[in-house]
């Protein structure tokens, strides 16, 4: 897809307003459709729509100051295209192809980068928002409106949309040197990712538990040679990789979607992972955007969950991410594989970018590493609707934690996670002033 100018883009954007302008007298407007990952149920509502699909370009990358300008809608696959040819990436690149730019500001966007870069929030220098009495405020860390600037993430559209985000970009190699490293003792893996993450000798840090006594410590480093290259968007599956080889070589663009052509681990779901079906969908079938719909038609098919009820018994889904301080990453580890059992498990390291600001609706200790548990799956249960969500709700609190709101929550109005707090209360004030 090609770039859009700019002149193009404030077309589009004057179009919008004067939609919003003029139907604003009928009620609140929802987003018509958004390419977005949350994992919680929302109420439909019947009600008029503000449809932002269009607002999904490129606008403009600037290779010299490395940033670029890109519409709100736009997917990370679509931002990455355009980047690489320049040598350059976003500096936080979440793991699928299917996030945009505008959903991983206004929730929270994580990867193997974000040792060095935090989240996505942290990497932007300004963003676009559109708001609910039809204007655009320009918020950047140091103007009027820095106040949203900071208070956007994680607000989930609570605060408006974001119509256009300035994103900072970082330098890049051809390939992507990988070692993965075994462990089979928690508190021995754990010192080791910190200290990896302390050096800061590699690019890219994550890993992978699938049992308490085997677990995988990943680094990358970019490098203009490589001695092999594997391709895991087709036949091969990365995940499995990771207990088979040491060493390993990707390109950029491929290491940077490793995780998109099986959704992590999630298309087993659908037994794309067995042979047979993997090669009779094809290499272009192979990817989030499809997991995406096939789970959203399931959702929507009454006769497909009760038959999926039938077959397994009745399920919780357990789809989260939590950060854990890295000094009480064992014990979550240890609670979560003896209380939950969910396996693998995605492991990945995140500390602030610039310790010197605070995001209010998503607050972290500047002087503390934390480690990403992102775990989604279902468990088998007999207990009331949330308990084994509420389990590891009091266990993140417990251990000095957060967690994104892209799922399920199970807060109490007086919960004690800041995050929690501030977003619910803001939530419940705008409700008020709706209703």
């Amino acid at each position: 897809m090609a770039m859009i100018s700019p002149e193009d883009h404030a077309r589009k954007r004057d179009a919008l307003i004067e939609t919003l302008r003029a139907s604003s007298a009928a009620g609140p407007l929802a987003l018509e459709k958004s390419t977005s990952n949350l994992f919680r149920q929302r109420i439909q509502e019947p009600r008029q729509k503000l449809d932002l699909r269009h607002f999904n370009r490129v606008i403009h990358v600037n290779e010299h100051e490395r940033y670029a300008d890109v519409e709100g809608m736009t997917t990370y696959e679509d931002l990455v295209r355009d980047t690489l040819p320049f040598q350059l990436m976003p500096a936080v690149v979440p793991q699928l192809k299917s996030i945009t730019i505008g959903g991983a500001t206004a929730g929270i966007g994580i990867e193997s980068s974000s040792f060095k870069y935090g989240f996505v929030h942290e990497t932007l220098l300004a963003i676009d928002v559109l708001l609910p009495d039809g204007t655009v405020a320009v918020a950047t860390k140091e103007n009027e409106h820095r106040e949203l600037f900071f208070g956007f993430a994680n607000s989930y559209g609570t605060l408006g949309y974001a119509l256009k985000v300035k994103v900072q970009l970082v330098p890049v190699k051809k390939f992507v040197a990988l070692t993965h490293e075994r462990y089979t003792d928690l508190d021995t893996y754990f010192r080791a990712l910190g200290q990896v993450c302390q050096n800061r000798q590699v690019d890219f840090v994550d890993g992978t538990m699938f049992h308490e006594q085997e677990l995988y410590l990943t680094t990358g480093t970019f490098t203009d040679q490589a001695e092999w290259l594997s391709d895991y968007t087709y036949r091969q599956i990365y995940y499995r990789s990771i207990t088979r080889k040491k060493i390993d070589y990707l390109t950029t663009h491929d290491y940077l979607w490793r995780w998109d052509t099986d959704w992590f681990w999630c298309s087993k779901h659908f037994l794309a992972q067995q042979p047979l079906v993997r090669w009779l969908w094809g290499r272009e079938r192979l990817n989030s955007k499809v997991y995406w719909k096939l789970r959203k038609r399931f959702n929507d098919s009454r006769l497909a969950q009760l038959a999926a009820r039938a077959l397994g018994g009745r399920q919780e889904a357990v789809i989260q991410d939590v950060e854990i301080p890295l000094e009480q990453a064992p014990a979550f580890a240890r609670f979560f594989n003896q209380e939950i059992g969910i396996t693998p498990v995605w492991i990945c390291p995140v500390a602030a970018y610039d310790p010197s600001v605070s995001y209010p609706l998503y607050p972290m200790n500047p002087r503390t590493l934390y480690v990403n548990f992102g775990f989604w799956d279902s468990v088998r249960s007999d207990h009331e609707e949330g308990y084994f969500n509420k389990k590891i709700e009091a266990k993140v609190r417990e251990l000095g934690g957060k967690k994104s709101l892209y799922s399920n929550a199970f807060y109490t109005r007086r919960a004690q996670t800041p995050s929690a707090t501030c977003l619910g209360e803001y939530v419940a004030w705008e409700i008020s002033t709706r209703s």
